[in-house]
């Protein structure tokens, strides 16, 4: 849909049947979601309402098929009817309808489908503004070739042809309870204007308007062109192997199991993992990292990348519908419906706003004359021409263009944020607080310290600890298990494994229970001498983790692992300083490390914290304004729900995808200030575009009042603003907002 009005009249016109509810129409996806209650209304009657505007509507397209863009109610683009429960988890059943018969008739024209790629003159809004424009200028050639009332009658011809669908829609959506829709608008300006005798400027208006609806199409276009560049980053086809033997599918024909093979230069056509082969894959059509990355055997992949150097394998592991090029799209589209607080203030602004302006132009038309004894035909006109003035098409749409063109300029970068809310929250954030292990650091922290107790050997401690953290996927616990394969170490057995949060691990090795513990819950059990104190204290002081390993009874040692910071860390602490955003890490490790790594960062930082002490920790912090915060989205899944927004970090993973507010896809510490930089362009985007909008309304409102501009200016103005509003919305598309302002 490339209108606004259309997206509220269709919006309107379903929720006024039976058993519907939360209907939502998504202006820049095209779709129309909404809860449909058992009984209520069948799926045949909303298409058919929906066609009684003048749109066309089809059921969903097969799962395969769910990354295709869905559908053109107005403007030559798809449109699939997503009638989903309130959870968006399964389609209504809905038969596949064609186009109304009267589909590319002059008038707000909604064009097939068929349209999609074709040059503007070819579409049905582009026969419209030819149509239009060879009956005006025939209407001019035979004014000026024979007499005035030759010219009246074909500018009378021109109007009529021109108006007469329009006037159709007008009627219909008055039909169905919407009395004050742009079609009506139009009519009562077109048919006010020939009673009055101004037939010539009736029919350039019916001309503009076309003219203005084939703009909206174009610019409306180019704002899709990014959720649709996402959808062809996936190839059509892939390389399947089987039995040895190789054959062309189609990549959407893929599922979980199937070999294939990528050859150097191919595009990867399914999520997947490498079984064979190491060579650099270019991810940045996903994440918008630009550097390849080095993946070899057991390596995830995403359909999408690119294969860069070498001959691979790999084992599908997600179908076509659900994977990560498929998630992000459906995930953009959705994010359509968590509508900015501004929108929802807009949405219920023009609710009133078109039934006011008809009221201010009923009172221009009939007071001037009635009291001051003023020119009837003088001041119809100037209502006729506040009527059109009045139209909301350019407010409404200000913030949805915005929003829409901010959402996939973030795709494409790997900064995936849920809605026009979202944004506006990161907009407004004044502290962020950050967890610190995989998201601060690399997450990768390797063992540099070994010190044994007195009688017990290195490979005895490592061995230990390392049958306690068996099959842990804690970072310290894979830093262990690491080392201890690097070294060649055999771990015994271990049983009744156990996490205590914020404590250690324990297991049962052997008989007796043994323990990885954090040293200061090793001193309050009495397993930390006065000499490991110090040491332990010395290793943290220097930026090391420290556990203590211990056997029964008998403390066995101390391991120091260290995880070094992320190499922007530092760049986007200064950034966000430099923003007047307060950083914060939270971190359940040792108030020492802790302080060496916030010191090295240059920020502020919170120590020992349970998941629980990170919660009243943003609690505390939300009471001095709006905090966002940064983790991994499952440690830290209380924290995240708490805060004003919660980020997600990780590539491209089900929790960077799937939970909190928003998603880095890339494990760059930069993007959150690149993502805070992009919310605020959006929503200064956004006062632009409402201060156009109004501002242009204003002034054209007053010198209509006055006489000083008529019936096709004002028309120009209202399909002008919401151009310029589009256009300007656009801009967010070429954004960057990785780029740091000097």
């Amino acid at each position: 849909m490339d209108c606004a009005a259309c997206s509220l009249k269709v919006t309107r016109a379903v929720e006024r049947l039976p058993g519907v509810s939360e209907v939502k129409v998504a202006l820049m996806a095209e779709k129309l979601s909404l809860q449909l209650d058992p009984g209520g209304s069948s799926s045949e009657k909303i298409e058919a309402t929906v066609r009684s505007l003048g749109y066309q509507i089809s059921a969903p397209a097969a799962a395969t098929d769910r990354t295709q863009p869905a559908a053109s109610c107005c403007g030559g683009h798809d449109h699939k009817d997503h009638a989903h429960d309130k959870d968006h988890d399964h389609d209504t059943p809905a038969a596949s309808a064609r186009a109304d018969a009267g589909h590319g008739a002059p008038g707000h024209v909604h064009d097939d489908p068929a349209d999609r790629g074709k040059a503007w003159y070819q579409t049905g809004k582009g026969r419209l503004v030819l149509l239009t424009g060879i009956l005006l200028a025939v209407a001019w050639g035979a004014e000026l070739l024979f007499s005035e009332q030759i010219g009246y009658a074909a500018f009378l011809a021109a109007c009529l042809i021109g108006v007469a669908p329009v006037a159709r829609r007008a009627f219909a959506a008055l039909r169905l309870g919407q009395p004050f829709t742009i079609e009506s608008l139009m009519t009562i300006a077109a048919i006010g204007a020939l009673v009055i005798g101004a037939a010539e400027e009736a029919a350039l208006v019916v001309f503009l308007f076309a003219v203005g609806e084939v703009l909206e199409g174009v610019a409306a276009g180019k704002a899709r062109q990014g959720i649709r560049a996402l959808a062809d980053l996936v190839p059509k086809t892939a390389w399947l192997e089987e039995a040895g033997q190789l054959r062309e599918v189609a990549a959407a024909s893929l599922t979980p199991g199937q070999i294939l093979l990528v050859r150097p230069g191919d595009r990867i056509a399914a999520d997947g993992e490498i079984t064979e082969g190491r060579s650099g894959i270019d991810e940045s059509p996903v994440t918008g990292e630009s550097l390849p990355v080095s993946k070899g055997e057991g390596d995830q992949v995403f359909a999408g990348s690119i294969n860069t150097e070498a001959v691979l394998r790999l084992r599908v592991t997600r179908p076509a519908a659900d994977n990560t090029i498929s998630r992000i799209i459906r995930l953009v589209e959705e994010a359509e419906e968590a509508r900015a607080p501004v929108e929802r203030f807009i949405d219920r602004f023009s609710r009133w706003y078109m039934p006011a302006i008809v009221l201010v132009s009923a009172l221009v038309v009939l007071l001037p004359p009635l009291i001051f004894g003023g020119d009837w035909d003088t001041w119809i006109y100037r209502g006729l021409a506040l009527l059109l003035i009045g139209c909301p098409c350019a407010l409404v749409i200000s913030v949805p263009a915005s929003v829409a063109s901010a959402l996939s300029s973030g795709a494409k970068r790997g900064l995936l944020l849920k809605g026009g809310a979202v944004i506006e929250a990161a907009a407004g954030v004044t502290r962020i607080a950050f967890d610190k292990t995989g998201t601060l650091t690399e997450g990768r922290p390797v063992v540099t310290d070994l010190l044994p107790a007195p009688g017990v050997s290195p490979g005895d401690l490592l061995a230990i600890a390392g049958a306690v953290e068996a099959g842990s996927s804690h970072p310290l616990a894979r830093a262990i298990t690491a080392r201890l394969a690097s070294d060649g170490i055999t771990a015994p057995a271990a049983s009744e494994a156990r996490a205590m949060p914020g404590q250690g691990v324990t297991a049962r090795v052997g008989a007796a229970q043994a323990q990885v513990l954090s040293p200061g819950y090793a001193e309050s059990t009495g397993l930390l001498s006065a000499g490991a104190k110090e040491a332990a204290a010395v290793l943290e002081a220097s930026g090391k983790t420290v556990v203590l390993v211990s056997h029964g009874s008998q403390a066995l040692g101390l391991i120091a692992m260290r995880d070094e910071p992320r190499a922007d860390a530092a760049a986007a602490m200064r950034e966000l300083g430099d923003m007047g955003i307060r950083n914060v890490m939270l971190t359940g490790d040792n108030p020492r490390t802790a302080a060496a790594i916030a010191g090295a960062l240059g920020m502020e930082f919170r120590a020992g914290m349970l998941p629980a002490d990170k919660l009243e920790a943003i609690r505390s912090l939300s009471a001095e304004g709006p905090v966002m915060m940064i983790g991994d989205g499952i440690n830290d899944a209380p924290a995240l729900k708490q805060a004003s927004l919660g980020v997600a970090m990780g590539s491209g993973t089900d929790v960077a995808l799937e939970t909190a507010d928003a998603a880095i896809l890339r494990d760059r510490v930069r993007d959150v200030p690149a993502l805070i930089r992009l919310s605020r362009a959006t929503m200064a985007n956004i006062r632009q575009n409402v201060t156009l909008a109004l501002g242009l309304k204003v002034v054209f409102l007053v010198t209509s009042v006055l006489g000083l501009t008529g019936l096709w200016i004002a028309i120009l103005a209202d399909t002008g603003a919401t151009v310029l509003v589009t256009l300007n919305a656009l801009r967010l598309l070429r954004y960057d907002p990785s780029a740091s302002p000097r």
